[in-house]
């Protein structure tokens, strides 16, 4: 009896890794890099029409713009940073 319990064990073991998805390596590190990557060009190109709206060379439209667009990135990492947090502590409160 002891000899099946172990035979079972084992193909338990093969079956459950076969079973298992396999993550693509990196993906997820990709999908961050690629969104703080635009939202750091997002940042920029917006203080870039800012400066040239300060040296006269933008229109006050395309500044107002801008500023618009460049606080919906802010609050809009600002939320999605807020709401990995509190996946986290969820996850923390978890019993064991």
């Amino acid at each position: 009896m002891d000899v099946k319990s172990s035979f079972v064990s084992q193909a338990y073991a093969n079956a459950r890794h076969a079973a298992a998805p396999q993550p693509k390596p990196g993906a997820a590190d990709q999908g961050f890099a690629r969104l703080a990557g635009n939202f750091v060009e997002a940042l920029q190109e917006h203080e870039r029409t800012a400066r040239a709206a300060m040296t006269g060379n933008a229109d006050p439209h395309a500044l107002v713009q801008a500023l618009a667009s460049s606080q919906l990135a802010v609050e809009t990492v600002a939320t999605v940073r807020d709401r990995v947090v509190e996946a986290y502590q969820e996850i923390l409160r978890m019993p064991v």
